[in-house]
């Protein structure tokens, strides 16, 4: 299924699930708005996402690999600010864990876990 373009009518669904995918989509913030477009009011958005990392020294690790991550990884983002793209799209998160994943460099183990709501 294209997330920049869901089959689904307005207002269909209670929840949806994100689970590292925001990295790789081209045009992320016309994903979100579409999620948000099938979402009943009120429903919730479940992510897990990396992204950009909470600290500026990982943030310039990861600027400076991202084009080579790109490359290497199908597209997938290191720097995009989950938090910031979910509000721009109309969302409220209600819970947020932002961590380093164990045993990952922390470049790419930048993590956001939470919940958004939907308008």
């Amino acid at each position: 299924i294209d997330g920049q373009s869901l089959p689904f009518p307005d207002d269909s669904f209670d929840a949806a699930l994100s689970t590292w995918t925001l990295c790789t989509i081209p045009d992320v913030a016309a994903a979100l708005l579409e999620v948000r477009r099938v979402l009943k009011p009120g429903a919730t958005l479940h992510f897990v996402e990396h992204g950009l990392a909470p600290d500026e020294r990982v943030r310039r690790s990861q600027r400076r690999l991202e084009p080579v991550q790109k490359r290497i990884f199908g597209g997938c983002h290191l720097t995009r600010p989950v938090v910031e793209l979910l509000t721009s799209a109309g969302f409220t998160v209600t819970e947020l864990d932002v961590f380093y994943e164990d045993g990952s460099p922390k470049f790419i183990g930048a993590n956001s876990l939470g919940i958004a709501q939907s308008p």
